[in-house]
Parts: structure tokens; C-alpha cells; sequence
């Protein structure tokens, strides 16, 4: 079922690329910036982090922290993030349970692989409510990355 705005975002804990659980709570009192992508070392997924990267600073300056969440392992993540050097947690969901609790799942990604992650962002406030919620139409296509500033800017 589709997440929607106004409700609890579900909880998850999942493994960073220093293999630490990072749970939805640890972020409680901050706005979260969850960036799903499909897959580490792809053109559309590398952009989108990057993106996020670039952006770190004005999140931080308004109480807002971001991750990534794949279904890649962990060490392919981190693989990812050192090499484009990614300056906040990319979270794995190898079980693919979040991305199934965030209805974020492609089903038939591309190369036969199966229920990969959705390229999206939803945003959660720090009481643990989505705020916002975007799922791209394709993998090809980006996050509107404008859009997700405007929701970002009514929550200060």
C-alpha cells in the first residue's frame, strides 16, 4: 500500500557501510531525507546521491539528515561511497523489508533481477510522520529534486 503523507513512517534498522544497525529512531527530533535508489554504481542512482551530497550542508543547516537505501550489500555500498565520496549513510536493505514496509519495490528491475528498490524520496519529520513522498515514473528517470526542497522548506 502507498505510503501516505500525514502517516507514521514504518520503522526500520538496517546495516550501514560501517556494518552499524541505523534505525528510523535515531533520527527522532530531525527531519529525515530517505533517497531509495535502485542500484550503487548505476548513472541515475550515482547522480541522485551525489545530488544528496552536494546538498549535505544546506540539509544539516536545517536540522535534516539524509540517507540512501538499496537493496545492494552493504560492501557494495560501501565500495559506492568511497568512491564517490558519499558523506552520509548509505543503509542496505538486502532483506528487502523497507523498501516492501515503503512500497518502493520495482518488481522487474531490468536483466531479469527482481524487487529492487524504487528511484524515490520520502520525507519524514521529526515526530515520525511522512511529509513527503516521490516515486519517479521509471529508474530512468531522476528525483525532482526542486520539489523535494519546496516540502523540505514547509517543515522548517
Amino acid at each position: 500500500m502507498p505510503l501516505t503523507i500525514g502517516t507514521k513512517a514504518p520503522d526500520f534498522k538496517l546495516y550501514n557501510t560501517d556494518k552499524k544497525e541505523v534505525a528510523l529512531s535515531d533520527f527522532a527530533g530531525k527531519t529525515l531525507v530517505i533517497n531509495f535508489f535502485p542500484a550503487a554504481f548505476t548513472g541515475v542512482c550515482t547522480a541522485q546521491m551525489c545530488n544528496s551530497r552536494d546538498e549535505l550542508a544546506y540539509y544539516n543547516s536545517i536540522n535534516a539528515a539524509v540517507v540512501g537505501i538499496s537493496v545492494d550489500s552493504p560492501f557494495s555500498l560501501g565500495a559506492f561511497k568511497e568512491k564517490n565520496n558519499i558523506n552520509f549513510d548509505l543503509l542496505s536493505d538486502f532483506n528487502k523489508e523497507t523498501i516492501k514496509a515503503y512500497d518502493m519495490v520495482h518488481e522487474n528491475f531490468a536483466l531479469g533481477m527482481k524487487n529492487v528498490a524504487k528511484r524515490g524520496v520520502v520525507v519524514v519529520d521529526g515526530s515520525g510522520v511522512v511529509q513527503y513522498v516521490e516515486v519517479t515514473p521509471t529508474p530512468g528517470d531522476q528525483v525532482n529534486f526542486a520539489a523535494l526542497k519546496e516540502a523540505i522548506e514547509k517543515l522548517k
